[in-house]
């Protein structure tokens, strides 16, 4: 997956005439920052080389991601067309792109934003470009949600793993007060991401939310540790992305987990597809969670016949077949 043309083009304009040394080493400050996922009260993009870097070497890889989580969410709701959007930790509004791209009729969008210099260079990227109108706010995500109004839809990406733990059951009951239609919360594919999706599920369910995606039921989760539910996009690699990480490789793999839930019921259960399927002549090794709330692999085989044919175009996150 590639960034759309406009947004590439605009990431280009702002980097550059950037030097390749400074770009790289604020890259990497930026990558420590993320792996130990550190929450010492600093912004990770406070900072305008930090939010450069941030557009040069992980943009294309949470767009992938929360495309890719917009249109699990649009599977499951096909009736869903949002006119309004809530992004809380927008950042240079990724969710922003990803959302009109698939959804070209939105036409209002709020980005609520801490970090000053995200807000600059995401306004810029969107201007003459969106359609929707937009309103970028500033705040705190754990404090100053008071004044917002609820949207259709309403997202938070790669932002609780920089938020205390204690903060979550309240941040996550707030995002869900504003959530007039369907919520969609993405985080790192790691155990730990893992682990805070399960508990925002778990808060969703009990408030009375129906999971649309990657779940195809509301029953507990049924994989255990060291086993851990993510998903994986591939994601292409430009020369300065490359250069910046110093890398050769022309693409990436970015690992996420994700869960969307809503106000109405999803239009159907199907199973979905939870790990890389292995393949071999003739045969076809699916991991699934199944509608019932079990989790396993199954292995098809030509004898399978049309669901042979079927299980081997799949790929991890694909669904398949629906419910009984």
């Amino acid at each position: 997956m590639e960034l759309p043309s406009p947004l590439r083009q605009g990431v280009e304009r702002l980097l550059e005439t950037i030097p390749l040394p400074a770009l790289r080493q604020a890259a990497k400050t930026l990558s420590d920052r993320y792996r130990a996922e550190l929450r010492d009260g600093r912004l990770h993009m406070a900072e305008e080389m930090a939010v450069k870097a941030y557009l040069a070497t992980r943009l294309p890889a949470t767009y992938a991601v929360a495309r890719a989580s917009l249109d699990a969410l649009a599977d499951a709701r096909p009736d869903f067309q949002p006119k309004t959007l809530l992004d809380v930790g927008a950042g240079p509004g990724t969710v922003l792109w990803a959302t009109t791209d698939l959804w070209p009729d939105l036409e209002q969008a709020v980005l609520f934003e801490a970090s000053a210099a995200v807000r600059k260079v995401g306004q810029s990227l969107a201007l003459d470009t969106i359609v929707a109108s937009t309103d970028w706010r500033a705040g705190d995500v754990t404090i100053d949600l008071a004044d917002l109004q609820p949207a259709d839809l309403v997202t938070c990406a790669y932002v609780l793993d920089e938020i205390a733990p204690a903060s979550l059951p309240k941040l996550v009951g707030r995002l869900w007060q504003l959530t007039a239609d369907t919520l969609l919360i993405v985080e790192p594919g790691t155990p730990a991401g893992w682990q805070r999706i399960l508990a925002v599920r778990r808060r969703l369910l009990e408030a009375g939310a129906h999971v649309l995606a990657p779940c195809p039921h509301e029953a507990p989760c049924p994989l255990e540790p060291p086993d851990w539910c993510h998903f994986s996009r591939r994601v292409a690699r430009s020369r300065l992305h490359r250069l910046a990480k110093d890398a050769e490789v022309p693409w990436e793999d970015e690992k996420f987990i994700y869960v969307a839930a809503s106000r109405q019921p999803g239009a159907s259960r199907a199973a979905r597809v939870i790990a890389p399927p292995k393949a071999s002549s003739g045969k076809v090794l699916l991991k699934l969670c199944r509608p019932d709330g079990s989790a396993s692999e199954t292995l098809f085989t030509k004898r399978d016949g049309e669901l042979f044919k079927a299980a081997r175009r799949l790929d991890w996150g694909d669904t398949f077949g629906t419910a009984d």
